[in-house]
């Protein structure tokens, strides 16, 4: 099991483009590349991020979700249609640098009467899923508490119209969403592909990994059992650390409990 980095760790801090000199220097050679605004969904970005990226292996992508995303579910044809564009630039660009997901929120919740329908989302899924497998991608619906996937009930129903469809485990979303990780990775099975981390202290307060309360051993131990075979992603915000190190530290941190020399209780 390798630890990455994704670059959305230093957004604001580095272009995107320049942040695998820095995954690299702290520690790690697998990354998530964010693609974070519309320029970076066009081929030439791309090129320039095979350019820059160095012996780091990017495993994922992740766009700028509500550029776009949530209109691919929308009633409109021609609505839909301009949103699909957008979906292929960025299957495209993952497609160039050599991404083997895309961590995908899809439709968002953000009216509280808002109702997503898992079987009819279920089955635009799988259409985008079929889309994405046309340029060597797995489509990863991710676990968002302000998305579609905010409860581990809904992917019941939605895993069964979309064969084809991954995950990405987000364990800050899990716990903000007020549900255990474990209940999420129960339903999860082996549709999991992808894993988001960061650190949270006791009044759930996001920290760098190490310094708060989540059981990063359990989680290991248990990705290990069900034979999880993708990498763990560190994906922090700029504001939780000063020094480019810290992330480092959470690199070393995790890579320690995967090797076993951390003797934490679990």
């Amino acid at each position: 099991m390798l630890v990455g980095i994704s670059t959305a760790t230093y957004f604001t801090k580095l272009v995107t483009e320049n942040s695998f000199s820095v995954i690299s220097l702290n520690g790690a050679k697998e990354a998530e590349v964010f693609l974070t605004t519309y320029s970076e969904f066009e081929e030439d970005f791309a090129h320039l991020i095979n350019e820059r990226k160095g012996d780091v292996e990017v495993y994922s992508i992740h766009s700028l979700s509500t550029a776009f995303e949530p209109q691919l579910f929308n009633k409109a044809e021609r609505t839909r249609q301009d949103a699909e564009k957008w979906f292929r630039k960025v299957l495209r660009a993952g497609q160039i640098i050599g991404a083997k997901c895309y961590t995908f929120h899809g439709s968002t919740r953000v009216k509280k009467t808002q109702v997503i329908d898992p079987v009819a989302f279920g089955k635009r899924l799988n259409q985008l899923s079929l889309i994405a497998e046309e340029y060597g991608i797995t489509l990863c619906l991710e676990t968002v508490h302000w998305c579609a996937f905010s409860s581990p009930d809904f992917f019941k129903e939605v895993k069964a119209q979309a064969p084809k469809l991954g995950v990405t485990l987000d364990v800050k979303q899990c716990w903000q969403s007020g549900y255990d990780w474990q209940d999420y990775l129960d339903v999860i099975g082996d549709r999991l592909k992808n894993v988001h981390l960061c650190d949270h202290d006791a009044e759930g307060n996001i920290c760098m990994i190490g310094k708060g309360v989540f059981p990063f051993d359990a989680l290991i131990k248990r990705l290990k059992e069900d034979g999880y075979q993708g990498p763990i992603i560190i994906e922090q915000y700029a504001k939780d650390y000063a020094d480019y190190n810290e992330v480092g530290e959470s690199v070393k941190y995790l890579n320690n409990i995967i090797g076993g020399i951390y003797a934490h209780k679990i």
